[in-house]
């Protein structure tokens, strides 16, 4: 009687099998890996846009930019008064009124966007926390304090704006609130018709950008060890000839004294870190690398984005030729640093 033999794996062919198997995942893991970088960067791209679209909305009901922020004149609504924008917040439990609020609860004519809009799923719980978050803790980071010193879960004061904040203005076209500092410069309120009228007009010029996370609780937007957290703020893109990065020490002259930085004062990623929203180099350092080969998105005023290199913005003069939101000769001369 014959009987049919059936012919089992040996232990070898099993294991290269496996081997074959683990080969295969490990080739297919990267390609996977940047797709869902890449997907990740679209989606970021896409919410910058929005921005980006919502801004010119907003400026053609208010024929202004809006302010980075302002001291706010009560602790809940976004009204806030000239007067009180000065050196330093007159009450620091009123907290800031961010441009973000402006965008998705200030719009009229139901123009405003969703929060979500202003995070990026390539960075740290989508966003930095508010510089001064409220009383919901999960907002907060691990050991951040708000501008009281208070911790988690501490409020007044309650910033109004986008819970998370993954981008940051252009400070040359979004002011800060110096209205009335007692410094050699003050802010003024940017018309898009400034920038369409300069020589680089709204399709060459940068209007916000993505924030730097380092993957510790937002270290790179602390100002010191003390744990304040300062996402309510601008990135100022050119340095003053005497003055450095604090623009608004600098004396008003006849020649242009604003310059772009220097090609190695934009760090690589493996050497940036903590503090870098007040980087003694420029502040540009707190600018994102976090999609695929070390690029951020960027959002011009005309609203199209590109994905680029920090440093290729620098080279190629993208945040404008003048720093608008300063008072006084605010050329910047073009020639310095050039690369």
């Amino acid at each position: 009687m014959n009987r049919k033999r059936t012919r089992a794996f040996t232990l070898i062919e099993l294991l290269v099998v496996i081997a074959i198997i683990a080969v295969l995942v490990g080739i297919l893991l990267p390609a996977i890996s940047l797709v869902r970088a890449g997907a990740r960067q679209a989606y970021c791209a896409n919410n910058l846009r929005s921005v980006g679209q919502a801004v010119s909305r907003y400026t053609g009901q208010y024929e202004t930019f809006p302010l980075s922020y302002v001291y706010g004149a009560d602790r809940t609504s976004g009204e806030w008064r000239v007067e009180d924008q000065v050196g330093s917040n007159p009450d620091p439990r009123n907290g800031y009124v961010h441009w973000s609020h402006a965008l998705y609860d200030g719009m009229q004519n139901g123009a405003g966007l969703p929060e979500g809009s202003f995070r990026c799923p390539s960075v740290l719980n989508g966003g930095a926390p508010r510089t001064n978050p409220g009383s919901n803790q999960r907002d907060w980071e691990p050991g951040q304090i708000n501008d009281l010193g208070q911790g988690a879960g501490a409020s007044p004061p309650h910033d109004r704006q986008a819970s998370r904040m993954a981008i940051t203005g252009n400070e040359a076209i979004f002011p800060r609130n110096k209205l009335n500092a007692q410094t050699p410069r003050q802010t003024r309120l940017v018309r898009p018709s400034d920038v369409d009228g300069s020589a680089f007009g709204s399709s060459k010029t940068i209007l916000a950008t993505e924030f730097y996370d380092n993957g510790y609780a937002w270290r790179s937007l602390a100002t010191s060890t003390s744990g304040k957290i300062k996402s309510h703020r601008p990135l100022p893109p050119f340095l003053g000839d005497r003055s450095n990065t604090r623009v608004y020490e600098e004396p008003d002259r006849a020649e242009p004294s604003f310059f772009y930085p220097p090609a190695d004062a934009i760090l690589p990623k493996h050497r940036l870190g903590e503090h870098e929203i007040v980087n003694g180099r420029t502040r540009l350092n707190a600018v994102g690398r976090h999609h695929p080969s070390s690029t951020a998105n960027f959002v011009f005023v005309d609203a199209h984005v590109q994905n680029m290199r920090l440093l290729d913005t620098v080279r190629d003069r993208l945040w404008g030729e003048r720093f608008f939101s300063l008072t006084g000769n605010n050329k910047v001369d073009l020639k310095r640093n050039a690369f």
